[in-house]
């Protein structure tokens, strides 16, 4: 495959925000590389992509394996000769159980995919950018407002999305002497299968329950390609989009 324009990766490329991010890059003009566990949803996201699909390439990755995203980088710079972004997007919730009743399992399997796995993807992006020619790149974090405040029994992915911040300024400042950017972007009730739940009402801080407002998740996905389309001396550490009405500005 030849590259077209820039090139991609995206993780969790199959559904929701991946998805709408790989198909809006692809639109773009971006060769996007797709990644995910499952090959049926990343076949789709090439459905959905019509004639731009052409530039797009499947790569079943799990995000956990060391082995598995060295091979997804391996294979994106056999395709397509350079990387230009990398949008760290894969991710999942514990069950909303009580805090003391989450099994050690139930936490490392978070950590592992949301924390672990962007480190992992970062490191090789890193090992990519820095000897390209030309040099540098962007990454790109899906942090989530959850980087910022919790939701009732949500501590696994409160706890990792806390901990993107700190990758992404450890990275953005690694990264500074290899031209490499980046930043992350904090997504508040896109309209995606993750958040349909609130849509019969979800838990609130005070113990009440609520229906909260969504947003089109296409929104976000351009919002990536924003921030993905600056000049390699401009950067946006930190954008947070989300539903107008949602219940996140004025709580305490």
């Amino acid at each position: 495959m030849t590259s077209i324009g820039k090139a991609a990766i995206v993780t969790g490329a199959g559904t929701g925000i991946g998805n709408r991010t790989s198909l809006a890059l692809l639109h773009e003009g971006y060769s996007v590389a797709l990644a995910g566990r499952r090959v049926e949803p990343l076949e789709t996201t090439v459905s959905d992509a019509g004639a731009d699909g052409s530039r797009a390439l499947v790569v079943p990755t799990d995000v956990r394996d060391p082995a598995s995203v060295a091979n997804l980088f391996s294979t994106t710079m056999e395709a397509f000769g350079r990387l230009d972004l990398l949008f760290n997007n894969a991710g999942i919730g514990a069950p909303a159980v009580l805090l003391e009743d989450l099994t050690p399992e139930q936490w490392r399997n978070v950590v592992d995919i949301n924390l672990t796995g962007s480190f992992l993807c970062t490191q090789e992006a890193f090992k990519l950018m820095k000897s390209q020619e030309p040099r540098g790149g962007r990454i790109i974090n899906n942090a989530s407002i959850s980087a910022h405040v919790p939701r009732p029994n949500s501590a696994p992915y409160t706890a990792t999305k806390h901990a993107i911040t700190g990758l992404t300024k450890s990275t953005a400042l690694d990264g500074r002497k290899y031209d490499i950017a980046c930043g992350q972007i904090d997504i508040g009730n896109a309209t995606t299968e993750m958040t349909q739940r609130m849509t019969g009402g979800v838990p609130q801080a005070n113990g009440s329950v609520e229906v909260e407002p969504r947003m089109d998740a296409d929104h976000v996905a351009r919002a990536v390609v924003h921030m993905a389309n600056l000049p390699l001396d401009a950067n946006v550490l930190t954008m947070t989009i989300m539903a107008t009405k949602m219940p996140y500005v004025g709580r305490g």
